[in-house]
């Protein structure tokens, strides 16, 4: 017996031996710009191109399917006609994966443009033109005859902004590899919406007529705009959560008044603060570096260059992914710059195991990275049944999700986004899907490490920085900032929202939340863990860090430190189940905000066969895994209906806050919590760091805080030699004011 089992176990051995020497076996292929698709692939004789390479890696997998694979790019702009997409065929595994990787630090870019000689930027000779300018430009604006270089295809331009659907941008102009901006009027501030002479039809109450809206102005700017013949105007024209652009369709400069040729989902409204437009894509209004528009009738492209010398002009010509993994697994892409592409840069479905790390992709019409199905129209793009699952678009996703809030969007598992810098992208970061929402499976697809900024170059609302949703997903170890909307918007259960540094966000609006999701009951087991929210908000009173709007529930929000962090810090709108503990909240007026509303004006939504009970029969929210997963859940109908319950705050510092929270004792669970004048024993308040010395003062308020790790909180890695973690903390908090008091009170 026991020599059988010694021959059993050394046959084993025996055959196990090729394949570990085998996966051992790295093998490397090159791709460079002065190849040829007929050589070799070596490092002396590279191959031209990415498609190449590809067929490469599919016959050597083929015959060799254990050994990893490298494909190496030389330095150099790749541009590309179509996207590249690669399939189940083009699969790594577990512990060998296939990666295509930038060479030893060379700048390799994936573009989804074209190139225009400097040379071809020529000053302006046309008197008739040069006379619709300002004066103090004409000198400086220079014109491209796109025309005459054969480029024909200038893209549509379209309505955006909330409620739309995500659509591919026009061509787009970048110089230096900067985004220019097309030229507006304002150019750093809004015009107030006059008189509404007609708000125009409105879609979300069922007028889909397509009326646009009439409304006076008070300026006499427009006087100078007689000859334009393609104006567009963007701004809040209802509410302050729902930016949107629309084409002009005439001008009225006797009674001053505008008729948009598009209506607006809400339609048009005048009065509030936050209700205001800008005109933009005048040629008259080209007045500061950076700014552009285009002739499309003559082809003629004119832009005022920015500042310092020339160096390249580019054009954004792709509009589909530049990159798309359907069904792949462990395939890796590395140290690449996707951009300059008038859609998407990245886009996964299914397979499992994608990496796409430390790459730059910037300078994109639409969002960076998309995981996960979008849908697309069947009939009217307001009317949402008619919303179908589509491929390689985000499309009208977020109305999908409003109305079909299990739609599973094939996501795939466990991809990874890391190390990635992300910006001057016209909607959004990344749109991060995966899970089942009638399981609970999770899909473990994660951003990590990354830099996203400057996101919302077209459209400015509701197209975060990331859009997460699904099921088990996480968010860790980024700065997220300078955006005008929300920073992470939510949709689905068990997400991580973990150690992230969220900062100058919602700087435009009304309405909105650095985090924000809601009107979804069964949207549970989210966790916001040890997060680092500074300087959000403008001088709108209805702005918060973190937004549980119309009866969100079951959020757990710990470790967390909230400075200046909004006008209304946490905003709970009548949902259960929240609980906000051991976090830190210094200089903030009012810290929470809880209300009844689901008693109030919003009761709809609570009663008989209203949105909850849809959304929560939608989950079976009375039968496992809901039930077992969320047991106060099950009960959500016979529980005081209406009324907020079990919001827990307890154990919590408020130093230097107005207000701890404006709701009735009986809507929030309140413990001991420290409200304090005083600092409560930070590392180093002027250097921005607020991590809690040993002997800190809390511990004794508190002995049951725990301290932040607020050394691990934002990126935990530096890029191409990039500051260390400190200086990027100073550089992020902008005036730190230490506080002084000695007033201090449990409660």
């Amino acid at each position: 017996m026991f020599l059988r089992k010694l021959f059993q176990s050394l046959f084993l051995l025996v055959l196990a031996l090729p394949f570990a020497a085998g996966a051992q076996k790295h093998v490397r292929f090159f791709v460079a710009l002065t190849g040829s698709d007929k050589a070799a692939g070596s490092m002396s004789k590279p191959f031209a191109t990415l498609q190449r390479a590809r067929l490469a890696v599919r016959e050597y997998v083929r015959n060799h399917p254990i050994d990893s694979i490298t494909v190496l790019f030389r330095q150099g702009v790749y541009s590309f006609k179509e996207s590249l997409r690669l399939d189940s065929l083009d699969s790594g595994h577990d512990g060998a994966p296939i990666v295509y990787s930038a060479y030893r630090g060379e700048a390799v870019s994936f573009s989804g443009g074209i190139s225009v000689p400097t040379t071809k930027a020529v000053k302006i000779k046309d008197k008739a033109i040069l006379d619709r300018m300002v004066p103090e430009a004409r000198k400086y604006v220079l014109q491209v005859d796109l025309k005459a270089l054969g480029i024909s295809d200038l893209g549509t331009m379209q309505p955006k902004g909330f409620g739309r659907l995500y659509t591919p941008s026009a061509m787009e102009l970048f110089c230096n590899k900067q985004a220019m901006l097309l030229s507006r009027w304002p150019n750093d501030s809004m015009v107030p919406i006059g008189k509404v002479l007609d708000a125009g039809s409105i879609p979300r109450n069922g007028d889909y007529s397509k009326r646009g809206g009439i409304f006076t102005y008070d300026v006499h700017r427009p006087q100078r705009w007689a000859q334009a013949n393609e104006i567009w105007i963007s701004g809040f024209f209802r509410y302050g959560y729902a930016d949107d652009a629309v084409r002009i369709a005439r001008i009225d400069t006797v009674n001053k008044t505008f008729t948009t040729q598009q209506e607006t989902q809400y339609g048009f409204e005048g009065g509030k603060t936050f209700q205001r437009w800008y005109a933009f894509n005048l040629l008259e209004e080209i007045d500061q570096p950076g700014e552009y528009c285009v002739d499309r009738n003559a082809g003629i492209l004119y832009f005022y260059p920015p500042a310092g010398k020339l160096n390249s002009i580019e054009l954004s010509l792709l509009e589909t992914p530049l990159l798309v993994l359907k069904n792949t697994m462990h395939v890796v892409f590395k140290n690449i710059i996707f951009e300059c592409s008038r859609g998407m840069g990245v886009y996964m479905e299914r397979g499992s195991g994608n990496r796409i790390e430390d790459c730059t992709i910037r300078n994109l019409g639409q969002l960076g990275v998309c995981i996960g199905k979008g849908t697309k129209p069947a009939g009217e793009i307001w009317q949402k049944a008619g919303l179908e699952p589509a491929s390689e678009v985000v499309g009208g996703l977020y109305a999908t999700l409003y109305d079909n809030t299990v739609f599973n969007r094939d996501a795939g598992t466990g991809h990874t986004i890391s190390g990635c810098h992300i910006y001057n992208t016209g909607s959004g970061g990344i749109s991060l899907g995966g899970g089942n929402r009638l399981t609970l499976e999770s899909g473990n697809n994660q951003v990590v490490n990354c830099s996203i900024h400057d996101f919302n170059r077209i459209e400015r609302s509701y197209k975060a920085g990331i859009n997460i949703d699904g099921v088990g997903n996480s968010i860790r170890n980024n700065e997220i900032f300078n955006c005008p909307g929300s920073a992470i918007l939510l949709h689905g259960n068990n997400h991580l929202i973990e150690r992230n540094m969220i900062h100058h966000a919602v700087t435009d609006g009304h309405d909105m939340g650095a985090v924000y999701y809601g009107r979804d009951p069964s949207e549970q087991g989210n966790k916001i863990i040890n997060n680092y929210f500074h300087h959000i908000g403008n001088d709108d009173g209805m702005i918060m860090a973190i937004y549980h709007d119309d009866g969100a529930c079951g959020m757990e929000v710990t470790g967390n430190i909230f400075y200046k962090a909004g006008s209304r810090t946490i905003m709970i709108g009548g949902g259960n189940d929240n609980h906000y503990r051991n976090n830190i909240f210094i200089d903030c007026p009012l810290a929470l905000h809880l209300d009844a509303r689901l008693i109030g004006w919003a009761k709809s939504f609570v009663q008989k066969n209203g949105l909850f009970e849809q959304r929560l029969e939608a989950v079976h929210f009375k039968q496992p895994p809901y039930s077992s997963s969320y047991p106060e859940l099950v009960n959500y109908f016979n529980d005081s209906l209406g009324l907020p319950k079990r919001n827990f705050i307890e154990n919590n510092v408020f130093v230097n806050v107005g207000t701890l929270h404006n709701g009735k004792a009986t809507w929030a669970r309140l413990g001991n919590n420290w409200i304090t004048a005083v600092d409560p024993g930070f590392v180093d308040w002027a250097a921005g760091n607020f991590g809690l010395k040993p002997n800190a003062a809390v511990y004794k308020q508190l002995p049951e805080f725990k301290s932040i790790p607020f050394e691990s909180i934002g990126i935990q890695k530096d890029r191409n030699g990039s500051m260390g973690k400190q200086s990027r903390i100073k550089k992020s908090v902008a005036a730190m004011d230490p506080i002084k008091g000695d007033v201090t009170f449990n409660n």
